[in-house]
């Protein structure tokens, strides 16, 4: 699928767009492997529309009008099946985002324990306000898992922090130590963003390859079934 290009589709659904996410690797491609087949499937499912439009004028049963309603016909079906395949990608990515972000914030246990720990909030407290959590900072940056563990594992008031403060610090910690996780998360959100993006693109490109207005198709539903009625018995 990823060597074959459909020019008369839009490169935006090709699933090289997908793999052309930054953090797109071995660690996110499961993660992402939703989103790639709903544009897989936008992709041939356009171009298949695209082929019905042919395929109509080729029906010597059907005249300009007919072929038309039958490709609108057959784009509403593929539609309705991809709009299905977006909610089920997307929802799937945002379930994945639910449990990162989880995750990357849960609270350290056991670190703000001991008269050490005591010492180094204490230290913490007594720094000027604007230098504490650049103290911090470093500390995570270092890998100092005592310091840290010592003004994250307690109450944020210990360290002078507000909660805030702390639980911003502590997804800097969560991100540090767990940077495979810190990616996939940002992958999920990228996918999710791009299927937000895509998925807006389904009905012009379907109206593309109907290759007519829906107002034009809805009159012509609207003739046919009129005229339809004169031969009820």
């Amino acid at each position: 699928m990823a060597d074959e290009i459909d020019t008369r589709v839009t490169p935006s659904f090709h699933p090289d767009t997908v793999r052309a996410i930054v953090e797109y690797d071995d660690d996110t491609a499961s993660i992402l492997a939703g989103a790639e087949a709903a544009l897989t499937e936008a992709y041939i499912g356009v171009g298949r529309v695209h082929d019905a439009r042919e395929a109509g004028k080729r029906n010597p049963a059907w005249n300009e009008a007919a072929a038309l309603i039958e490709t609108q016909n057959f784009a509403d079906k593929m539609t309705a099946n991809l709009a299905k395949r977006f909610d089920s990608a997307t929802a799937n990515l945002t379930r994945v985002i639910e449990g990162l972000e989880r995750d990357l914030s849960q609270p350290i246990e056991g670190g703000g324990v001991g008269a050490m720990a005591g010492e180094i909030r204490a230290y913490v407290h007594a720094l000027p306000e604007g230098q504490r959590m650049g103290f911090i900072n470093r500390a995570i940056e270092a890998g100092d898992t005592r310091t840290v563990g010592a003004c994250l594992g307690g109450p944020a008031y210990l360290c002078g922090l507000t909660p805030e403060m702390q639980t911003a610090l502590l997804r800097v910690h969560h991100e540090k130590s767990n940077p495979r996780m810190a990616k996939q998360l940002r992958a999920a959100k990228a996918g999710l963003e791009l299927l937000g993006e895509r998925g807006g693109l389904i009905f012009k490109e379907m109206e593309k390859g109907v290759g007519a207005k829906q107002a034009k198709v809805q009159q012509l539903r609207a003739a046919k079934a009129a005229a339809e009625k004169s031969f009820v018995v």
